[in-house]
């Protein structure tokens, strides 16, 4: 038996673990790890890295493929765009936008249905007015439009290919590492999506289309619209709306000028030295008509000959809300007429073709005349706007051309 001091021997090689060849393979590799891993962070971190089905990751801004039910073999191309959203000490990079083309002749009357997805949830993350999460797009024989239930978001088409924007983002891009795109059965909105141009619900044109909205009704505010939110759209009545002629010439109040309501003011009415063509403007109409009608009287055509009484009396499309619009509304309105874009801040003058089929007015009947506003510059004064452009202000006893509009 060996004592306890006997030198214990093997030919078993002992890994030494304090030896200065193992210490320094040790940090060599954990500074391997954490390159590659500080790599990748950098990567999903900054640049907001996407993928599509693969898994392979690309950047916002470069275009990836993929099929959908409708395009068979052709590849659509998928371009997601994101924007940075400043806020106070902070700010963030979100995905604001995609656009989708190389969009085959088969996927005609389809809806496109696109998502997003972070990295670890099945559920789709949440794009558009907070909690929506599928941005559809109908394709209407290769125009391509808003689908159902997408309020918040705005379609450019083209030849081909669309181009989605949301009016105010909520999924950061650096939570997104998925999109998908489907077709489908187009599903037709119990509350239509239209655009510039289409025949509206009372019968008229659509003049003017607003994703974000704005307020309107006969109080003029945020729940003002017919479904009780912000109003959407500005919709004219058609040529001939007035069963004697195409557009009655009115006064602006009831009595001459030295006499009856043209010389009183409408104290609901806000009266503004200038014209004022701001957003602020638009929707506001139905109120100050309302305002006219109560000072007024009920219309006559006979006894009650003026303007905002005639477009309040319209009934067109078993519509009562129609009125006679503001200034804003008015400039609106004859840019559409003379195939003018739409700018709610400038008035211009133009000589281009008046009931221009540019925007679909080419049956509206404008006569190329004055027409009347529901704004009010003085006691005596009112403001309207010639059909070239040219705004104007002149006195209430004076005569302009009426054409009602209603907004929803």
């Amino acid at each position: 038996m060996a004592s306890a001091d006997t030198d214990f021997y093997s030919d078993d090689p002992v890994e030494d673990s304090h030896s200065p060849t193992k210490k320094k393979f040790s940090s060599i590799l954990a500074f391997l790890m954490l390159l590659v891993g500080g790599t990748y962070l950098v990567q999903t971190t900054l640049a907001a890295n996407v993928s599509l089905n693969t898994g392979a990751p690309i950047e916002f801004g470069q275009g990836i493929t993929a099929t959908a039910a409708c395009s068979g073999a052709t590849d659509l191309t998928i371009t997601p765009y994101s924007s940075f959203t400043n806020a106070s000490g902070a700010g963030a990079f979100y995905f604001s936008s995609v656009k989708v083309s190389n969009i085959p002749t088969s996927c005609y009357g389809v809806d496109f249905t696109i998502n997003a997805y972070d990295n670890s949830n099945s559920s789709p993350l949440a794009l558009f007015n907070s909690t929506s999460a599928n941005a559809v797009v109908y394709n209407n024989a290769g125009t391509f439009s808003r689908g159902t239930g997408t309020t918040g978001m705005s379609v450019t088409s083209g030849s081909g290919t669309f181009t989605v924007t949301f009016t105010a983002p909520v999924a950061q891009s650096s939570n997104v590492f998925k999109l998908t795109i489907q077709s489908g059965a187009h599903t037709a909105s119990l509350t239509p999506v239209y655009t510039v141009g289409q025949v509206g619900p009372g019968g008229g044109f659509i003049y003017y289309v607003n994703d974000d909205g704005f307020d309107c009704g006969s109080s003029f505010t945020s729940t003002g619209s017919p479904t009780g939110d912000k109003c959407n759209y500005l919709e004219v009545a058609p040529s001939g709306w007035d069963s004697s002629v195409d557009d009655p010439a009115k006064k602006w109040a009831t009595g001459s000028s030295s006499s009856g309501n043209a010389v009183a003011d409408v104290a609901a009415i806000f009266n503004d030295a200038t014209v004022y063509n701001n957003i602020l403007g638009v929707g506001l109409g139905y109120k100050n008509s309302i305002s006219i009608v109560t000072q007024n009287g009920l219309y006559n055509a006979s006894s009650n000959n003026y303007a905002a009484g005639a477009a309040r009396a319209y009934s067109g499309g078993s519509k009562s809300d129609w009125y006679l619009p503001t200034t804003a509304e008015l400039n609106l309105l004859l840019q559409w007429v003379r195939g003018v874009a739409p700018s709610v801040t400038t008035t211009w003058t133009s000589y281009a073709t008046i009931n221009n089929p540019t925007y679909g007015a080419s049956s509206a009947g404008f006569i190329n005349s004055n027409y009347f506003s529901s704004s009010e510059r003085a006691s005596s004064v009112a403001y309207g706007q010639f059909a070239d452009g040219t705004q104007f202000s002149t006195e209430k006893s004076g005569t302009g051309y009426v054409r009602p509009i209603r907004a929803f």
